[in-house]
């Protein structure tokens, strides 16, 4: 299988099952890192995805990087929980950044009670914004709508 993965342009990677071929391209320094990551996130055990998904959110390139972030939130999705590492990775990187995405995506697919207790804070936070939101933006709606009408009548 490793003739599918082509490490220069990144054919291919995103079907990488083998988390001892994607140590050897970290150590030959390969690109497309981030791309293969999120390939063993698909397709691996997370304990075995999980240490090479955190080196992969140190590499250089922003771009990679930014795959290691969306690897997390597809090892959230599929395995309905991260390592401790993974969550210590996402509490270190914090919501706004780049890990925006994989946090959003852990409170979506992750069960409450597996959160740890950082996100679920932030599970409360956002879930209360949310909800303020919704009843502002109805509200507005219902504001706009008795204006026009009372201008409608004015006329």
């Amino acid at each position: 299988m490793a003739s599918e993965w082509d490490w220069e342009s990144g054919d291919g990677l995103l079907g990488l099952d083998d988390p001892t071929a994607w140590d050897a391209a970290f150590e030959r320094g390969e690109s497309h890192l981030g791309t293969a990551v999120i390939g063993l996130a698909l397709r691996c055990g997370l304990d075995e995805a999980s240490p090479r998904i955190v080196r992969a959110m140190q590499l250089p390139d922003a771009e990679q990087r930014g795959y290691a972030f969306t690897a997390v939130g597809h090892a959230a999705r599929l395995n309905g929980g991260l390592t401790p590492v993974l969550y210590a990775a996402l509490r270190a990187e914090g919501p706004g950044g780049v890990a925006e995405h994989p946090i959003r995506d852990t409170l979506e697919f992750v069960p409450f009670r597996k959160l740890p207790p950082w996100l679920k804070w932030r599970w409360v936070v956002v879930t209360v914004r949310n909800k303020l939101e919704g009843w502002w933006l109805r509200s507005a709606g219902v504001v706009e709508a008795a204006w026009q009408a009372l201008r409608r009548h004015r006329s």
